[in-house]
C-alpha cells in the first residue's frame, strides 16, 4: 500500500466566530493526484493552507509526510512541499529573474541575494522551465511576463526543490482559453509522469482538471460533499449538491463538463 501523505483527521477552523472548515477527514497516499473542488467560500484555500503546513487547525488532528502538525518543526518540513499560489505570486518582486525565482525554491525564499547556486542546480532550472514551456523567458523578468507565463513558472518553481507534494493552488485562474488549455495539458503530462511527486490542485471548475488526475474532493460551506476517485465523486447528484443548483456533467476524451441543467 502506498504511504499516506497526508492525513487529515476531523480538522476544523474557526476565524473571528466564523468556521472555514468543519469537521475533515482526508487522506492523500503517495502517487495519487487530487483535485479539491468547490465555489467561493467552500474552505478549499483554507485546506490547502494545512496541507502547505502554514495554517493549523483549530480542532482536530493533521499529518504532513509522516510528521504532526504542532509537534514537528514546519521550518523542516515546508521545504518538502511545493506549492504555486497567488499568495507566493504576490510575493515576489517584479525585477526577479525568472531563472533566478527558480533557483531561489532550493532555499525556500523569494527574491535571490548572495547565495551560491552549481551548475547541477541551474541545469535543474533550466529543465523545468523548458518542460513547462518557459525555457525562452529564464532572462525576462517576472513583471513582463503573462499571467499564463506566470503560472507556468510558478510551476517550476514549486518543483524546484523536488518535493514530495506538490500543491497548486487555481493554476488556471485569469487565464485565457489558449493559456488554459496549455496550462491543462502540461499539467496532464505531469501527473502522467511516475517520478512526480504527489498533487492536490484547487480548482472552482471541473473544466480545468487534468486528465491523470485520480481523485477529487467536494466542498461546500467547509465541509466535506464527496471524496474519492474522481470517477465516483464527478456526479450529477454530488457536483448539484456541491455548487447549489441542478447541474448536467459529461466527461469528453478524459476532460470533464458542467453545466446548469435545464
Amino acid at each position: 500500500m502506498a504511504g499516506e501523505v497526508l492525513q487529515l483527521r476531523g480538522v476544523g477552523v474557526r476565524r473571528e466566530g466564523a468556521t472555514l472548515l468543519r469537521d475533515v477527514t482526508w487522506t492523500v497516499n503517495e502517487n495519487e493526484r487530487w483535485v479539491v473542488v468547490g465555489p467561493n467560500g467552500a474552505g478549499k484555500t483554507t485546506l490547502l493552507q494545512i496541507a502547505a503546513a502554514m495554517l493549523h487547525p483549530t480542532e482536530g488532528s493533521v499529518e504532513i509526510l509522516e510528521e504532526e502538525l504542532g509537534r514537528t518543526d514546519v521550518f523542516e518540513l515546508r521545504p518538502r512541499i511545493g506549492i504555486a499560489s497567488s499568495a507566493v505570486a504576490a510575493k515576489v518582486p517584479d525585477g526577479e529573474k525568472v531563472i533566478d525565482l527558480v533557483l531561489t525554491a532550493s532555499y525556500a525564499i523569494v527574491g535571490r541575494w548572495q547565495e551560491e547556486y552549481d551548475s547541477l542546480d541551474v541545469s535543474r532550472a533550466a529543465g523545468l522551465l523548458d518542460a513547462l514551456g518557459c525555457a525562452e523567458l529564464m532572462g525576462r523578468t517576472f513583471g513582463t511576463l503573462s499571467e499564463g507565463e506566470r503560472k507556468r513558472v510558478q510551476i517550476a518553481r514549486a518543483l524546484m526543490p523536488d518535493p514530495e507534494l506538490l500543491l497548486l493552488d487555481e493554476p488556471a485562474a485569469g487565464l485565457d482559453l489558449g493559456g488554459r488549455e496549455d496550462l491543462v495539458g502540461r499539467l496532464s503530462r505531469l501527473a502522467d509522469d511516475p517520478a512526480a511527486p504527489t498533487m492536490v490542485m484547487v480548482t472552482h471548475h471541473v473544466e480545468e482538471v487534468p486528465e491523470g488526475f485520480t481523485h477529487a474532493l467536494l466542498l461546500r460551506g467547509g465541509e466535506v460533499v464527496a471524496q474519492g476517485k474522481v470517477d465516483e465523486v464527478f456526479t450529477v447528484e454530488h457536483l448539484s449538491h456541491c455548487f447549489g443548483l441542478p447541474l448536467s456533467v459529461e466527461r469528453q476524451n478524459g476532460r470533464w463538463y458542467a453545466r446548469a441543467a435545464g
